[in-house]
Formats: structure tokens, C-alpha cells, sequence
């Protein structure tokens, strides 16, 4: 089945979930309203479903090649990022006297979204540039800014972020690639980066690579990087293209998915660099768009879900196997109980993982002008990069199961879903990593943004009694017993917290979850569809939150009750 991009869905979370409105009351945002919004989300819905979706299977069996030094790219990939280009996507949040868009970082994670559903491979390019704008408006020089931004909001180059290498990925702060000052206020940069996604193309006309490096006096760790820009192709000062830099695509890796995407191995041999921002501030840099980065790589998770529940319904729509066990059904496998309960799993999952992640986006949006949304929005960005990622997995593996053996073979699609989407609750952070953060950093207000939010939630929920008191009452308590679970990883030490932090956040993202859903069974009243789906999730999946917070309870003394030699000997 095509994709078809859900434009009516981020419409209506955004009017009746996340309430958009509160981000057309501010000052900044006061141009994008509702009409503007529907405007854009059905313009990129369509790039998305007419001319970005249709190269998804042809970039997964014929991906990025690397020959004599030349990367080239799927057919059709080239076409498809000129149409992107065109469109002003890439500036979608680029600041509008830089010539981009200036749009709320909730609109644009929805377009993110739907361009990951459409072709997760593609959609990564303009992304990683959009990252690299970020992080040059707020750090780079006026000559940088002037040179780099616009050719990257025209999309005639692109941006790389080149941070990990090898036996320095989680660690940051353990990586060799060196920096060295050169007389004219340039450096040279020495060093062999991995796993640079979209390190090269065959039309990018610049490759704009932003290396972290260390310089001589660096101090050890990730007080001591600093960050530089290293074109593929010095620029002259008007812009045009120079001569090369002494930088170079080692080799692409082979991967589980996304084969459209060229993950490069960049080997840097005393290339040519600028500093962007101050020198051991690079990692500050990083900060900077950190946020942004990880809400993209939440909504790639959502994406994949979307577009491997479309496909699995369509199938289970089609495909008749044994008698229906209902009266009057259709005969096809989706009368059949366990069916009915994957698809209306990736149907609900699918929805929270998508009002999470715009509601993180909302509330980044308001932190422009309210700390405490932008607390509110820091808090929930783990959550919504590792429910979403986590999402995106666990909805691509039952679309294979809905397929049965006809998701074992890749011609029906369901196993590129469940290779591409992999990829997403590893990279910009493990989602350990962001359930450990969430537990530390985000903890570290004692709880301040985490009981507020909860504080809503039980607000809704008591009003939404009236209507709705079998869904409002569990949707209370389950607040109320989160409360608890709150404090109670508050008052553990750290790596207690650590040990249950996975669960932790998985529970917290079930509470929200029926928070959503019971916001969109009152929106659209009791026999709606959305009703239904809400009684679905609040009754069936919203009880998980107990054992998870059961487990975020225990600490860490049972996980070293196991040796490693109790584990390699049973």
C-alpha cells in the first residue's frame, strides 16, 4: 500500500491535544496560525506521499555505493531533494533574516515526521542540515553565517555533524581527532570520524562538515573539544566553489537499514577548518541543537510506526485466511482477535508517540517566552525520543507479524520497516542514555516539571469525569500512582535510578499516553473512532504503568546479585 502522509492526524493533536493556539498567542509565532499550519502540514503531506514515498523501496535495494572516492546515491534521490530544496523545507526553522521559514518547531516536527515515514533514508539529508544551521546561527561568526547559511538553506550544500569515533561514541569526550592553529586564524584537523550520516552525495555541490577535535591544550573529556567547520570544497569569498580540502570518504557501512543513506567513515588528514563558537566550547555547541536533533530522531520512530501500521492494515484488510469469528465479517484475517489487537496497538501507540513529540515541540515553542514550558519541553524530550524510537521498533515488528510469512519477505515492505526504524533507539543517544538523563538531569528540579505536568493530567481527568468516568478514574489514578513512582526514584541514589530508568520513563510515557487519548475521546465524543481508541489503550495498555513502575522501584542491588560469570555459566 502507498503511504499516505497523516496530515488530518497532526491537525487535529494540534488543535485538540497539544493546543497549538497557545503557540499563535505569542509574539514570535503570531503569523503561523491554524490556516497557515493546515496550509503547510498538506503541501508537505503531498511532497511527502507523491514524490518523496515512492523511492522508499528502490533506496532499499539499491542503496549508496562508494567507488574510486565517489558516493552515489539511489535513483531518484537527487530529484526528490531538489523538489525538498525548492519547497524551503530545509529552513523550515532557519531564522527568516537568514532567508528560512522561521516556523514553530512543532510544525516542523510534524513535516519531519511525515518525511520520515515517506523515505526515512532521504528525509536524513535535509535533516542533519537543519541541525547544522542551528548550530551555526547561534555560535558561528558573521563571516561564517554569511558564507554557509545561505547555500544550506538553498540546499546547493549540505550539513554533516561528525562527532563519534571509534571507542568514542556515548563517551564523547574520548575522541582523538586533533585541531591545530594555523598563523591565519584557521586550523588544521587530523582524525578519522564514523558513522556520519549522509558524509557524502552526488549532488550536494559542498559537503559542510561540523568535527568536533581537540586542540594541543585541551582538557581531557568534553571540556577540552572545541568544534570547526571543514568544507568538502573550500569556498571562495564570493561563494563559489575552491579547491578540495584533504578530507575523505574512508568507506560506507554496511547496514541493517536505511541502505539508502550513506553512513560514512571520514578520514580527516590535515584538513582546513574554521572554529564555530569559542574555542573548548564545542560540546556547548552541541547542546545548542540537541534538543531539536533528538525530537527529529524521536519523530523518525513515529514515522516508521505510521507508515508500517498503514501497511499492515491494508493487508490484513486484503488477506482472507479461515472462517470470521464474528457475525457479518469481512473474512479477512482482521476479524480475527489477535489481528484486531496488533492493529489497534500500532493504531494507539502510534497516536501517543505523536502527541508526545508535539507536545514536547509545543512546549519548546512557549519556552521562548516561558521558562517553565521550557522546562516542561527539556523534560519530555527524552520521553519522546525513546517512547517514539521504541515505537517505531515494536510497531515495525508487529507489522511483520499482521504480514505472518509474507512479512518475511521483503516484497510486501514490513521488513524494511523493522530494519530502518532500528536504527533510531540507537543513534542521537541510546534510549538508555535518555531514560538515564531522565531520571538524573531531568530530576534534578526534585521533580518540579514532572509533578507539574502530572498536575495537569490529574486536572483534565478529574474534569473529564463528567463524561467520561469509567476512562477519567484510571487515568487519574495511574497519574496518582506515577506521583509515587516519582518520588520514589527521587529519593534513590543515582544508580539505583539507573537501574530502573528504562521502565521509568516507558511508564511515564504510558500515563501521558492516556492523557491523549482520553483528551481525544472527549473531542470527538463518546461513539467517535477516537472514543473507541482511547478505551482501547486506557484499558488495555495504559495498566503496564504498575510492574513498570514496580521495576523503577527495586534499585540496582538484584542486577549485581548476577556475576558476568553467573550469566556466561547458567
Amino acid at each position: 500500500m502507498p503511504y499516505h502522509a497523516p496530515a488530518n492526524d497532526f491537525q487535529f493533536i494540534l488543535e485538540h491535544i497539544v493546543d497549538y493556539s497557545r503557540v499563535m498567542q505569542t509574539k514570535r509565532f503570531s503569523d503561523v496560525d491554524i490556516d497557515v499550519v493546515a496550509a503547510i502540514l498538506a503541501e508537505a503531506a503531498k511532497l511527502s506521499s507523491d514524490v518523496i514515498a515512492p523511492l522508499n523501496k528502490g533506496s532499499d535495494t539499491n542503496g549508496a555505493t562508494l567507488s574510486n572516492g565517489i558516493v552515489t546515491t539511489s535513483p531518484g534521490f537527487a530529484q526528490a531533494f531538489a523538489q525538498i530544496a525548492e519547497g524551503g523545507w530545509i529552513g523550515m526553522l532557519a531564522d527568516p533574516d537568514h532567508g528560512g521559514m522561521g516556523l514553530p518547531l512543532s510544525v516542523a516536527t510534524a513535516v519531519n515526521e511525515m518525511m520520515a515515514g515517506a523515505c526515512l533514508s532521504l528525509s536524513l539529508n535535509p535533516l542533519m542540515s537543519q541541525g547544522q544551521i542551528e548550530a551555526l546561527e547561534h555560535h558561528a561568526s558573521d563571516e561564517i553565517k554569511s558564507l554557509y547559511l545561505p547555500h544550506l538553506l538553498s540546499g546547493a550544500w549540505q550539513g554533516t555533524m561528525n562527532l563519534t569515533e571509534s571507542g568514542a561514541g556515548s563517551d564523547v569526550g574520548a575522541l582523538r581527532t586533533k585541531a591545530e592553529r594555523n598563523a591565519d586564524g584557521t586550523y588544521i584537523i587530523t582524525g578519522q570520524k564514523i558513522f556520519i550520516t549522509w558524509g557524502d552525495n552526488d549532488f550536494g555541490g559542498n559537503i559542510c562538515h561540523l568535527v568536533l577535535a581537540r586542540l594541543p591544550d585541551g582538557a581531557p573529556g568534553t571540556k577540552g573539544i572545541s568544534l570547526f567547520m571543514v568544507p568538502k570544497f573550500i569556498p571562495n569569498a564570493d561563494g563559489s566553489l575552491g579547491e578540495p580540502n584533504t578530507l575523505s570518504v574512508v568507506s560506507l557501512e554496511h547496514k541493517l537499514g536505511i541502505h539508502g543513506s550513506p553512513t560514512c567513515v571520514m578520514d580527516y588528514n590535515n584538513a582546513k577548518g574554521w572554529l564555530v563558537g569559542g574555542e573548548h566550547e564545542g560540546m556547548k555547541c552541541m547542546f545548542t541543537m540537541m534538543n531539536n536533533a533528538r525530537l527529529g530522531v524521536a519523530v523518525q520512530g513515529v514515522g516508521i510506526a505510521e507508515a508500517a501500521t498503514q501497511s499492515a492494515l491494508a493487508y490484513a484488510l486484503d488477506r482472507t485466511q479461515g472462517r470470521s469469528p464474528i457475525e457479518g465479517g469481512s473474512g479477512t484475517i482482521a476479524d480475527h482477535a489477535d489481528v484486531r489487537r496488533m492493529l489497534a496497538t500500532m493504531r494507539a501507540d502510534t497516536f501517543v508517540a505523536r502527541s508526545i513529540a508535539l507536545a514536547c515541540g509545543i512546549a519548546l515553542d512557549l519556552g521562548h517566552e516561558d521558562a517553565g514550558q521550557k522546562a516542561l519541553g527539556s523534560f519530555l524530550i527524552p520521553i519522546a525520543k525513546a517512547f517514539g524510537t521504541d515505537t517505531g521498533h515494536d510497531v515495525a515488528q508487529m507489522g511483520v507479524q499482521v504480514h505472518g510469512g509474507m512479512g518475511y519477505i521483503e516484497e510486501t515492505g514490513a521488513a524494511q520497516f523493522a530494519r530502518d526504524a532500528r536504527i533510531t533507539s540507537i543513534y542521537e543517544g541510546t534510549n538508555g542514555i535518555q531514560a538515564m538523563d531522565l531520571v538524573s538531569r531531568k530530576l534534578m528540579d526534585d521533580g518540579e516539571a514532572a509533578f507539574a505536568l502530572l498536575d495537569e493530567i490529574e486536572t483534565f481527568a478529574e474534569a473529564a469525569r463528567a463524561q467520561r468516568p469509567e476512562l477519567a478514574k484510571q487515568v487519574w489514578d495511574a497519574a496518582e500512582t506515577l506521583r509515587e513512582g516519582v518520588e520514589a526514584v527521587i529519593a534513590l541514589p543515582l544508580n539505583d535510578r539507573f537501574a530502573g530508568a528504562v521502565p521509568f520513563l516507558r511508564a511515564f510515557a504510558r500515563v501521558l499516553g492516556g492523557h491523549y487519548h482520553l483528551k481525544a475521546a472527549l473531542a470527538e465524543g463518546r461513539d467517535s473512532k477516537r472514543a473507541k481508541l482511547a478505551a482501547f489503550y486506557i484499558q488495555r495498555l495504559l495498566p503496564e504503568h504498575g510492574p513498570l513502575l514496580a521495576q523503577a522501584r527495586l534499585g540496582a542491588s538484584g542486577l549485581y546479585d548476577l556475576s558476568t560469570d553467573d550469566l556466561t555459566a547458567l
